[in-house]
């Protein structure tokens, strides 16, 4: 059972303050959302996953040099409403979004022992052109499932590039008028943030994987065909009719064993 900060501990002022750190910053960091119990409930099972899809063809996408990304099985402990559709979260994203939004995406990124820097890069296009400021119409939020440290290859992110043209955003990169900030966060932490700003994944220095968990939402009219959500009809005819409709998902009778991943080109 999810132990999460209840949205009556956070003024309005908190929440708007999230919303502006993400219009402003491009992301915003939520800390002790969850239980750590929670975490370390995810982390076991996610282990599992792993040794499982390890032996699978096409069970791990490759991120680059030794590091991987999975799609989570939409079961215990993953298929959880209080994580996917928590209300500080929501109410966040409540204040961001412009429109209805959908989740599409529940995945792990984990960089292993030999990982190295990924090039800056963006995980989606601007809507129109880089002439354009793009609004957003796309976020990401993480969590790690570990403790995040200098060590163990944090994400890196130039806050404000979500505004700027790709080419004006590297090139303050390169100057160093903006800096690449790592962010270190500690189990149960949340981090929210726009996929459009350049970022980068550095190197994990360690002998244990470094697993952060995306849950990607977007608002209701995109086509994201390189993620998806698969669910089981019992499954998804137990939750309410809000949350059903705020899943993108395939609804299935069973789910099945086996799964290839496809969500491999990321970056733009």
């Amino acid at each position: 059972m999810v132990q999460s900060i209840s949205p009556v501990s956070f003024s309005e002022a908190d929440f708007d303050r999230f919303a502006s750190d993400l219009n402003q910053d491009g992301i915003c960091v939520i800390r002790n959302l969850f239980d750590r119990s929670l975490i370390e409930e995810w982390k076991d099972a996610f282990d599992r996953v792993v040794r499982a899809r390890k032996n699978q063809p096409g069970g791990l996408a490759p991120r680059e040099q030794n590091r991987y990304y999975l799609t989570l099985p939409w079961i215990a402990p993953f298929a959880n409403a209080e994580v996917f559709a928590n209300p500080v979260i929501m109410g966040v994203l409540d204040r961001v979004f412009l429109q209805e939004y959908r989740l599409v995406q529940l995945g792990v990124d984990f960089p292993m022992q030999g990982s190295t820097y990924q090039d800056i890069h963006r995980d989606f296009r601007p809507l129109f052109s880089d002439q354009i400021v793009t609004p957003l119409y796309a976020l990401a939020v993480n969590f790690p499932l570990v403790e995040v440290n200098a060590e163990n290859g944090p994400f890196q992110m130039a806050r404000g590039t979500h505004t700027l043209s790709r080419e004006e955003g590297l090139r303050k990169v390169a100057t160093g008028e903006i800096e690449v900030e790592s962010f270190y966060m500690q189990p149960g932490d949340v981090m929210i943030r726009s996929p459009l700003a350049l970022h980068r994944g550095s190197p994990n220095q360690t002998d244990e994987a470094r697993p952060m968990v995306v849950m990607g939402y977007v608002m209701h009219w995109l086509h994201t065909p390189k993620v998806d959500l698969t669910l089981q009809q019992d499954y998804y005819d137990s939750l309410p009719e809000p949350l059903q409709e705020m899943l993108r998902c395939e609804v299935i009778d069973r789910l099945p064993e086996n799964r290839a991943e496809t969500y491999i080109n990321f970056k733009y």
